[in-house]
Order: structure tokens, then C-alpha cells, then sequence
């Protein structure tokens, strides 16, 4: 219903954690604790959490894998690993890095941020968002059953076919990974849709399209580019398996399949990908930056508009990981053009923060010394990327080494460079503790040192012509050295993530209280305690700049901080509905309360598509793939049976 009145109350005397308001809103909003609160909870902060510390979980997997390959790698002849134990290895490593970390790892820090940088309580649909997150959790649990029982992926994550149909994998090796993406790929899809619907409709009055932090543009940018990219993977990974399973011809050359359709479905999906993995790395930088520099971003309009931008053109440049497929060349130096101008907007991103730098004051600390290193991998990241964009350059190129740098400086670079400044930004925030910066300073300083020592001399080693996915080489080529010094960087980034968890293991039970505000940051989410409470704000914000907490000191808004006065909203479990482009106070939406029903429809999911894999070895498989589909939909009656009217009327908001 639409909202037509409501009062303003005062928001410092109400959102204090000791009020009666707070106390009201604990009781309405707080999990039940123990292990049902586990499997039910809908709260929007302990998903994302969850998010963060498995995604951390599978960096960890990976690396350790990636460490493996590189003692592999270390010196000529080397017979630690035999050849299909490398294929497996380097796939899993690459399939766990691009899919189970790099968007997970975002998606939690958008989830735990979102409602708290937008001034509302929780997304805007609470179930979904955790159904996301036990989907991914499933789907990556499900990928890994098969490296346990040594069927893992062996065909690249980038999985080209012929090489991974039946007749040449007959192992189930590629079911798993065909069906594990396409579990997957439910995940980032509804989790996509309800990062749209919060960022439009779910902000604080006042919090005009115009104004949102620019985090919440990379999520919103990268949402909507999900929403077009995941079902081409989807469908690839789906005709995969269908080719393999039910015997149909979509990728066999023997009956008039087309192998280069599988590139076409992969790559439409996977570069603009690239972008759904940095954009939102951006959008940290852009806001943490600022913060430390003691000034607003240098354009924030430009910025916006090159996000934006940036994820369009990313749907134009999936030829360039074709160059070398025989296609035809006026096709290639379209895609080739597009390849290069879509360096612009992402240079216009780099000006903006080096702008911010140079005319603020900056105060150095870890985040900032991440922050800051973060504009030289992207450099580097992005040059050595439009180095491939060139038809005659990418033939030499093309599957060599230099690719691997490229694609770990995209990786590791600008995604885990941008995470671990947000993290030391944010931890506060999530934890109520500082995180240590005489130790931040050694992780910072040796993972910086040991990731350019790992990756910078790839690109020699690509140039001197070594070729991806070998699992060992003879001495006499030139590439001994340069892949010592590799792997020597590879361990020293490996101790510098070893200290990252030390110092936050360390800092949850003896760092220094953070208080609410230890930065000094302007947005919103830093007006709240730290952890915050469950209901998020007691009084809902009403907002009137870009910078709400800083108003006073640059002179924004209307003489008064825009976060003084706002919504009170204490009649069950309630956030506030906005209008798209000026946030008016448009509905009171009413949240859901904790439900067992997103796990319970994640585990009938789960049974349908173990069933599928059991098909491989028992004709019973078929049954067990319909029990899950009965589960799963038993699990979505529940979950969508009426409980209550979905809002109210502006009567409920009250002074």
C-alpha cells in the first residue's frame, strides 16, 4: 500500500541499543539461537558473514592446490604429480578460484553491506538470500564430491569440447562439473534478481538514484549482468551433459554438432564474467578510498557511468578469447575494436582514484596501502589484457603463459587486493574490533611482494613461449629460473594469507574495540554499533546527500545531518519501500520471519542432482533424481504458503 504520511522521530535518542525501541526491535528481529537458528536464519549480516568465510574456505583449497602445481612447476622433469593428476588439479584450481571464490566472496560483502550502506533492515527477500547461500554451499560441496573420489574436472574450467564429451571423458568427471554449474548458476542467478530489487526499492527516503554509494553501483551493474550471462553458461553446461547423457548431438562433429558453439555459450558468459568479479572489487575501492583520503571521490558521475559502461561493452568482446579458432577476420577486428575501447571507462575509474589521492589528505593504513595497490594491478591487469585485443598480438599470445599472468593479476590482482582492503575497512564493522595494522602491514608488504614475485615473471615466461597447461617441460627451453622465482612468489603470497587469518584471529578476541565509526566514513552504514544489531537501524534514516555523516563538514544537504530524524517502524518485523529514482517513502514491506524452508528446498535440490550423477552408475539414479525434484517442490509449497499481507499502511509508522 502506499505510504501517504509518517513521522519523524529523533534517530539518536531511539537507536541506542539500551532504548525501549532497540529492546522492542531485538525481540522481533533477533535469530533463535543454536542449531535451528542456524538452518532458518534470514538475517542478511550472518549470510553474508557465511558468505565471506566460505569463499575464504575454497581460497584457501585453491591455493593450496595452486601451491602443489607450482612445486610441480619448480624445476624441469619434475614427477610429483602424473599427467592426469595435473589435469584434475589445474582444473578444480581454476574452476574453484573463478567460480566458488571470486563472485561468492563479493556477494557476501554485498550482502552483509547492502541494507546497511542503503538505510533498510534486510534485503528484499530475506528467504531468497539465504536460499542463495545454501546453494552455493551445495553446489560447491557437490563439485568437490568428485575430486574426493577422483573424478574431479579435468578439462580446464574453460571445459572445451571435444575433449570433454563422452567419447574422449568417459569418466564422470565432466557431469560433475556440468551439473555442479549449473547448481551453481541458480545461486548467483536468484541472488542477482534480489540484489536489483533491494537496491531499487529497498533505500532509505531520500537516498535518490544519485546518490548511492558506488559499491552498491558495481553490485547493481554486475546483477543485471548476471541476469543475460548465467543462462548461456547454463545452457552450455546443460547440452554438455546432455550430449553425454541422453545422446544428443549439440557439440559431435561426427552428426553435425558444432564444437565452436560451445566457445560462443562459454565465452558470451565467461568475459563478461571478468567484469562481474572486479566491478564490484571497484565499487569497495571507490568507497574505502575516499574515506582515508579525507575527501569525496573525484566524479562520482563518471565513475557510475563507466561501471555502468564497462558491463555493457563486456557483453561485446567475447570473440577475443577466439582469435586463434579460424573464425573469420572482419569478425575479429570488430571484436578486436570493441576489445580496446572498452579500456576507456575502466581508465576513467583509475584517473578518478588517483585524482582522489592526489587532492585529499591521506591517512595510511593497511586498507588504504590495499586500496592504493589495488590502481597498480588493475593497470597492469588491464594493459596486459588489451595486449590480447590485438588480432596479430593474441595468435602469439594465445595459450601461453602470459595469458596465466593476465588472467591472475584480473584474479588475485584487482578481485583479492580490493576484498583484503574492504576487509580491514569493514572488519570493524562485522566484528566490533580493529583488525591489527603493525601486523596488517607485514601481510600487506608480503603479499604485494610475493604476488607481483609469483606472477609479474609469467609474463616473461609466456613471451619466451612456455604453453598453459603443461605438467612439466625440459630443462634446456629457458624457463628453469623464471619458474623457480614463480613459485618461490607463489609461497611467499601463500605466508602473507597465512598472516591475514593470524591477525584476524588474533583481533576477534584481542583487538581494540572499534566503536561505530572508526574511520570516520560518511555513508550510512557507519552511523550504526558495530557489530550492528539485528534490526540494523531502529529509527530508519532519511537521508539528504551523498555523504549523510559528513554533511555538516562539506556543507551538504538541508543545515542539519541528514541521519538526525528518521522512520520509526516497530509493528513486526518492517523496512520501508521506496520509489525508484527519488526514494519516496512508498510501502512499509513486511519481512518474513526465520524459515527451515530455503534449506530444506537447497537439500531436495541437492538429491536431484546427486541422482543425476548416480545415473552414471546405477540405473536407481533416476529415481533418486525425481525423489529430489519432490522434495524441492514440497520445499517451495512451504516456503511460498501464505503467512500475512505483504504491507501495510503508513499508519504503522509512528513517532
Amino acid at each position: 500500500m502506499a505510504v501517504t504520511e509518517y513521522d519523524r522521530a529523533p534517530l539518536v535518542e531511539e537507536s541506542t541499543t539500551d532504548s525501549p525501541l532497540a529492546r522492542k526491535l531485538e525481540a522481533l528481529w533477533e535469530t533463535e539461537p543454536g542449531i535451528v537458528g542456524f538452518f532458518t536464519t534470514v538475517d542478511h549480516k550472518k549470510i553474508g558473514i557465511r558468505y565471506i568465510v566460505t569463499a575464504f574456505a575454497f581460497l584457501v583449497v585453491g591455493g593450496l592446490e595452486a601451491l602443489v602445481m607450482r612445486i610441480q612447476l619448480a624445476r624441469p622433469n619434475m614427477t610429483l604429480l602424473t599427467p592426469e593428476q595435473y589435469d584434475q588439479l589445474f582444473s578444480m584450481h581454476g574452476l574453484t578460484m573463478i567460480f566458488l571464490y571470486a563472485l561468492p566472496i563479493l556477494s557476501g560483502f554485498s550482502n552483509y553491506l547492502f541494507p546497511l550502506l542503503l538505510g533498510s533492515r534486510d534485503m528484499a527477500f530475506p528467504r531468497l538470500n539465504a536460499f542463495s547461500y545454501w546453494v552455493y554451499l551445495a553446489s560447491g560441496i557437490f563439485i568437490y564430491a568428485s575430486f574426493a573420489m577422483g573424478h574431479g574436472a579435468n578439462d580446464g574450467w574453460f571445459n572445451y569440447v571435444p575433449y570433454a564429451l563422452k567419447a574422449y571423458n568417459p569418466g564422470p568427471n565432466m557431469d560433475f562439473y556440468a551439473l555442479g554449474m549449473v547448481f551453481l548458476g541458480i545461486s548467483t542467478t536468484v541472488g542477482s534478481a534480489n540484489f536489483i530489487v533491494t537496491a531499487f526499492r529497498t533505500r532509505a527516503p531520500g537516498m535518490s538514484i544519485n546518490r548511492l554509494p558506488i559499491m552498491t553501483w558495481g553490485t547493481l551493474t554486475v546483477s543485471f549482468g548476471n541476469l543475460f550471462a548465467v543462462p548461456s553458461v547454463s545452457l552450455a553446461f546443460f547440452l554438455l551433459w546432455m550430449d553425454r547423457q541422453l545422446g544428443t548431438h549439440f557439440y559431435d562433429t561426427t552428426a553435425d554438432g558444432q564444437p565452436l558453439l560451445w566457445q560462443h555459450l562459454f565465452w558470451m558468459f565467461a568475459h563478461p564474467w571478468v567484469y562481474v568479479i572486479v566491478l564490484p572489487a571497484m565499487g569497495m575501492v571507490s568507497d574505502g578510498l575516499p574515506t582515508f583520503c579525507r575527501r569525496p571521490l573525484v566524479g562520482y558521475t563518471a565513475v557510475v557511468l563507466s561501471t555502468v559502461a564497462t558491463m555493457v561493452l563486456g557483453f561485446g568482446v567475447w570473440l577475443h578469447h577466439m582469435f586463434a579458432t579460424g573464425l573469420p577476420f572482419l569478425a575479429l577486428s570488430f571484436f578486436s575494436g570493441s576489445s580496446f575501447i572498452i579500456t576507456i571507462p575502466s581508465a576513467v575509474a583509475v584517473f578518478a582514484w588517483i585524482a582522489t589521492i592526489w587532492t585529499g589528505r591521506p591517512v595510511i593504513t593497511t586498507a588504504f596501502l590495499y586500496f592504493a595497490s589495488f590502481i597498480a594491478m588493475f593497470t597492469i591487469g588491464g594493459v596486459s589484457g588489451v595486449m590480447t585485443a590485438s588480432v596479430p598480438a593474441d595468435f602469439q599470445l594465445t595459450d601461453t603463459y602470459f595469458v596465466v599472468a593476465h588472467i591472475h593479476y584480473v584474479l588475485i590482482g584487482i578481485n583479492l587486493f580490493g576484498v583484503l582492503g574492504g576487509l580491514y575497512f569493514w572488519f570493524p564493522k562485522m566484528t566490533g574490533r580493529m583488525l591489527s595494522e603493525r601486523l596488517g602491514r607485514w601481510n600487506f608488504w608480503i603479499t604485494f611482494i610475493g604476488f607481483n614475485l609469483g606472477f609479474l615473471p609469467m609474463h616473461l615466461t609466456g613471451l619466451f613461449g612456455m604453453p598453459r597447461r603443461i605438467y612439466t617441460y625440459p630443462p634446456d627451453l629457458g624457463w628453469n629460473t623464471l619458474n623457480l622465482v614463480t613459485t618461490v612468489g607463489a609461497f611467499m603470497l601463500a605466508f602473507g594469507i597465512l598472516l591475514l587469518f593470524v591477525n584476524i584471529f588474533h583481533s576477534l578476541r584481542h583487538g581494540r574495540i572499534a566503536g561505530p565509526n572508526p574511520w570516520d566514513g560518511p555513508s550510512l552504514e557507519w552511523a550504526v554499533p558495530s557489530p550492528p544489531p539485528p534490526y540494523n537501524f531502529a529509527v530508519i534514516p532519511v537521508v539528504a546527500s551523498r555523504h549523510p555523516l559528513w554533511e555538516k563538514r562539506l556543507g551538504e544537504g538541508i543545515g542539519e545531518s541528514s541521519v538526525a530524524r528518521g522512520l520509526v517502524l516497530d509493528h513486526g518485523k518492517e523496512t520501508i519501500g521506496t520509489t525508484v529514482l527519488d526514494a519516496q517513502p512508498d510501502v512499509i514491506l513486511k519481512m518474513p520471519e526465520d524459515s527451515w524452508s530455503p534449506f530444506t528446498v537447497t537439500l531436495g535440490m541437492s538429491v536431484g542432482f546427486t541422482g543425476l550423477i548416480l545415473t552414471y552408475w546405477t540405473p536407481y539414479g533416476w529415481a533418486a533424481a525425481a525423489a529430489g525434484l519432490v522434495l524441492t517442490g514440497l520445499g517451495v509449497l512451504v516456503w511460498l504458503w501464505p503467512e500475512r499481507k505483504l504491507g501495510q499502511v503508513a499508519e504503522h509508522a509512528h513517532a
